[in-house]
């Protein structure tokens, strides 16, 4: 189970920090994501983190502005958004590719690659 958390309302230049709680299992060796779907549009990957915490994607508009991190002891995985922007309104899913890959695999920023999803936590930025 995913449990995100975090969300809220800011204004453009603000920052949050979602956080995501797994349980029921570890996902120490899994790949751990974060996918936003803002309203009418189609949820789109926003970051990842590997098995090697060093490894990380982001898809380019959050880059620069975005952090991925996770703590492996804890079993979560965070998401800290700077220079928040409108257009980052959405709701925002934390989610695990749990497929075991060798630790330096790229990681996959497929939809589809992600097995384990949590419920949304909605980020609302205005201007």
């Amino acid at each position: 189970q995913l449990q995100a958390s975090g969300g809220g309302s800011v204004q453009a230049g603000g920052s949050l920090r979602l956080s995501c709680a797994a349980s029921g299992r570890s996902f120490s060796n899994a790949v751990m994501g974060w996918f936003r779907q803002a309203p009418g549009k189609e949820r789109e990957f926003v970051a990842a983190i590997g098995r090697m915490s060093t490894m990380t994607e982001y898809t380019d508009v959050v880059k620069g502005r975005f952090t991925i991190t996770r703590d492996k002891a804890k079993n979560m995985v965070y998401l800290q958004m700077n220079s928040l922007k409108p257009g980052d309104t959405a709701v925002y899913f934390c989610a695990v590719d749990s497929r075991y890959r060798i630790m330096t695999a790229p990681i996959s920023t497929e939809l589809t690659s992600f097995d384990y999803w949590g419920q949304g936590t909605q980020v609302t930025v205005s201007s």
